[in-house]
């Protein structure tokens, strides 16, 4: 199938590529340089290394567009907006942990059109452009189209989040409808970042939950989301891109979740 944003989608895969050089040859390695930034959260010279890089590829292919990046924040005015993460679950970069990937996403004005999200000491690659469904492989010419599954009730449904200590749920007010979701659902497990997200599209999992994420977190997930069939909102069932978290399910049971987030269930 052909779509119009098949050629961005080309290049979100070569980037992919350039990120996986860069970020697996410095993944375990003894002398990686970890900093803290003003967020108290860690930053690796990988990260920075492969955010550098990104974007002079950008710089040369796609010298229009704009772009967001975690690490060096936004370059550009333009409709057409790239947006960067270049290690998803940097914790777990810097201890070793594999759980981690690169996401690369482009937004067109308030749409995001294409997200790949590669995840390479996992040997794993998950993508979509809109109009174009959603796949996971290697090659985009032979990926392997992605369905969420077909659970309707919370009773049934496994569930992934990322910290259940994670103070932006107290912040947020959701703690109690977090734990009630927790205890109304029948398995729940902390794959975490990325990885929820992608096993909800692949329907591994049927519901994922986080209650503070930046646009980086969430852009490169949104079409693999819903070009799977499945659904991504905020807790408060806002757009997603705009609403700083995330609810991300099957669709059959967004409105459920969300109900029981929000007290009401």
């Amino acid at each position: 199938m052909v779509t119009t944003h098949d050629a961005d989608l080309a290049l979100a895969f070569r980037l992919a590529d350039e990120a996986d050089a860069v970020t697996t040859d410095r993944f375990r390695s003894q002398d990686l340089v970890v900093e803290t930034k003003p967020d108290l959260t860690p930053v690796s010279d990988a990260d920075r290394a492969c955010e550098d890089g990104l974007r002079a590829t950008l710089a040369r292919e796609r010298p229009r567009d704009a772009v967001l990046g975690e690490e060096q924040g936004t370059t550009g005015d333009h409709e057409r907006r790239w947006v960067l993460d270049p290690i998803d679950g940097t914790k777990n970069f810097v201890r070793g942990v594999p759980v981690w990937a690169t996401l690369i996403a482009l937004q067109q004005a308030e749409e995001v059109v294409v997200g790949v999200v590669s995840a390479p000491a996992l040997g794993l690659r998950w993508w979509a452009s809109s109009g174009g469904g959603a796949w996971s492989g290697h090659r985009l010419s032979a990926g392997r189209r992605l369905r969420v599954s077909r659970v309707s009730r919370l009773s049934d449904a496994s569930l992934s989040f990322s910290e259940w200590n994670d103070p932006a749920w107290a912040s947020t007010g959701t703690r109690d409808g977090f734990t009630r979701l927790l205890e109304q659902t029948w398995r729940t497990r902390a794959y975490g970042d990325f990885w929820s997200h992608m096993l909800v599209a692949e329907g591994a999992v049927d519901l994922a939950v986080e209650p503070e994420l930046m646009p980086w977190d969430m852009a490169a997930l949104v079409p693999i989301v819903t070009e799977s069939g499945g659904r991504i909102t905020a807790l408060d069932g806002a757009p997603a891109m705009s609403g700083g978290s995330a609810v991300t399910s099957n669709g059959l049971l967004h409105e459920a979740s969300l109900r029981v987030l929000a007290g009401a269930g």
